[in-house]
């Protein structure tokens, strides 16, 4: 049982680290699978796969190494000087996808909802900090409450929202015209941007757990979720482009149409799964800051949160659009190098 738990703590940490506010509202999806068509479908299958095999490898090998924070990661995997470049590109990504986050907390408040912005941002925020608190503790039980939720809403969405006999399929793959270098691009890139964001919770985590086997099972099944949620996601704006392009929360909006209770259902859902992902990045930015500095998270934290929340009045929509696909290209290097690392001896 307790095995059983772990790798359900585990899987869920790694799933709901990634499902952020691109990913749950249905934005990166969009960019990255659903413009290309049913060519998208090949793209997420690829993107299942690399999930499972990199995100199982990045745990095993932190866990064999016992990293304290991505910084020794990075350091093992590039070496002493380009780890260095590396740990500070990772900063700068967690800091970049965290003020993503907090902007997308915004546009549920103000575009779902009729409310402010702020009031959505400035309540991440807090609620942040409380979670923060607990430390790794906090963020393993936030994800094991918002995961199933997550994967509960999909399945009804699955139902509801998915017509089986309209969904694209890949005999049409010859049917329509293939993508471009960027589409081909798209399902590393995308990968790649989530490792590098997932590395910031999911090493932490790996370096504590008391075998590899909970650790291998995690990213299986961490994976697994993660594929079909994408699947699921796809298929849902498929059927409404190129309509559904024009807004920031596109998944919102077709679940508007199955009535007020699956469109409050999924703004909870949505909520949560964002703010798992703050809460993970806020985590890995302070744990590589606190291997070099010795300070107290009760300042770090709300100092870091402050940094998230004066880049994040950019733009929810703007922001995705232009850091997303930077950080995904800068994160193939980081996919390249933990998919050629040879694994340590136990």
């Amino acid at each position: 049982m307790k095995q059983f738990m772990l790798t359900f703590q585990i899987a869920a940490a790694y799933a709901g680290t990634v499902v952020g506010a691109g990913f749950a509202s249905g934005q990166s999806i969009l960019q990255f699978f659903t413009v290309y068509g049913v060519w998208g479908e090949l793209a997420i299958v690829i993107s299942t796969v690399l999930f499972i095999w990199i995100g199982t490898k990045l745990m095993v090998l932190a866990r064999r190494i016992q990293a304290f924070s991505f910084q020794e990661l990075n350091v093992y995997l590039f070496g002493p000087a380009f780890g260095k470049i590396a740990n500070g590109l990772t900063f700068v990504l967690l800091l970049g996808v965290t003020s993503v986050m907090l902007s997308g907390t915004g546009s549920i408040f103000e575009e779902q909802l009729g409310l402010p912005s702020q009031w959505g941002i400035i309540s991440s925020i807090a609620l942040c900090c409380l979670v923060m608190s607990k430390q790794i503790r906090g963020i393993l039980a936030v994800n094991s409450l918002v995961v199933p939720m997550m994967l509960l809403f999909m399945a009804l969405v699955a139902v509801k929202a998915v017509d089986v006999g309209e969904l694209p399929q890949f005999t049409r793959l010859l049917e329509e015209e293939r993508p471009g270098l960027k589409g081909w691009i798209a399902p590393f890139s995308y990968v790649a941007l989530n490792i590098a964001c997932v590395q910031a919770v999911m090493v932490p985590i790996a370096s504590v757990a008391s075998n590899d086997r909970a650790l291998r099972w995690g990213g299986f099944w961490g994976g697994m979720v993660l594929g079909a949620m994408l699947l699921i996601s796809h298929y849902a704006m498929y059927d409404h482009m190129p309509d559904i392009r024009h807004f920031e929360i596109p998944m919102a909006e077709i679940i508007r149409d199955y009535g007020p209770w699956m469109h409050i259902l999924f703004l909870l859902v949505i909520y949560g799964e964002i703010f798992t992902t703050i809460t993970g990045n806020v985590f890995g930015i302070a744990r590589q800051i606190q291997s070099r500095h010795r300070l107290s998270n009760r300042w770090l934290v709300p100092i870091i949160l402050l940094a998230g929340f004066l880049i994040s009045q950019v733009g929810f929509a703007s922001l995705l659009a232009y850091l997303y696909p930077l950080f995904g290209y800068m994160g193939i290097i980081l996919l390249l190098f933990l998919a050629a690392k040879r694994m340590p001896v136990r």
